[in-house]
């Protein structure tokens, strides 16, 4: 199984940010023939603002980003896990990835269920929960014989998602991102390396990269996959672009063989 990771620096201008990600998919899918495509977290608009976050968001499945990218993986022949971008529904409004399969229908859907409500070193405050409502479900979906489980950004930092995920039989987890500078210097690796060794799944992490805002905040990029025992296989480079690795599931078989983590549980 081959998975691409498109890498972006997606920001308050919508349509721009939708062609940079078609355009993006379109080449590494001609040049790598991937099965799996993976765009990063807050895709199609990454600006400031309730109001602006909101007006951007899309009723599914009839919102013109979900049609245009249903159409493409079809078109494709790939399956296409749309990073995320805001969903309204009913009052609320969540922070959801879509997963369109090779004909185009879609086949999962997560809404994040860890809001990032922090203050940064540096003065900087983040309150996804003003703009976003709490997800609930774990999702997983297949890809041919993998199943793969589905995560956003802030919930790296919660491992029990990931063991929630790996019980229901991920070998592969995505997680979507939009990780601020300050932190993922110090956590992004770290935390995407620790939660692979835990589940022993390869962690497929697709970041957010460079200036936003105007420069009044930074994502850290670094998009990776990481294998289950916790070896770092493929990375992007830095700026918009992509990066390709191959999932191996007799890979994750050996690493469950040598140490069955799974039947050591204790809590």
């Amino acid at each position: 199984m081959r998975v691409s990771m498109v890498q972006m620096n997606s920001a308050d201008d919508k349509s721009r940010n939708l062609d940079v990600a078609e355009e993006l998919t379109r080449n590494v899918v001609a040049v790598e023939q991937p099965d799996l495509v993976i765009l990063p977290e807050y895709f199609a608009f990454l600006g400031e603002g309730r109001d602006a976050i909101h007006a951007n968001g899309e009723v599914f499945p009839d919102g013109p980003t979900y049609q245009r990218f249903s159409a493409l993986a079809k078109e494709l022949g790939v399956t296409l896990h749309l990073g995320t971008m805001v969903e309204k529904a009913g009052n609320g409004h969540y922070n959801a990835t879509l997963v369109f399969g090779p004909d185009g229908s879609e086949i999962a859907k997560y809404r994040k269920i860890h809001l990032f409500d922090i203050d940064v070193p540096g003065g900087m405050s983040y309150r996804e929960s003003d703009t976003i409502s709490r997800g609930e479900q774990v999702v997983t979906y297949k890809v041919g014989d993998a199943t793969v489980g589905c995560a956003i950004c802030y919930d790296i930092r919660f491992p029990e998602l990931f063991r929630a995920l790996r019980d229901k039989g991920a070998d592969v987890i995505v997680l979507p991102a939009a990780f601020t500078l300050m932190t993922g210097k110090d956590h992004w690796e770290v935390l995407a390396r620790a939660r692979a060794i835990e589940t022993q799944t390869y962690l497929v992490a697709v970041g957010q990269t460079g200036a936003h805002a105007g420069g009044k905040k930074w994502c850290w990029g670094h998009s990776m996959v990481i294998d289950p025992w916790g070896h770092m296989v493929a990375q992007c480079s830095d700026g918009e672009g992509t990066a390709t690795a191959v999932i191996d599931l007799a890979r994750v078989e050996a690493v469950r063989v040598d140490v069955p983590l799974a039947s050591h549980h204790v809590l």
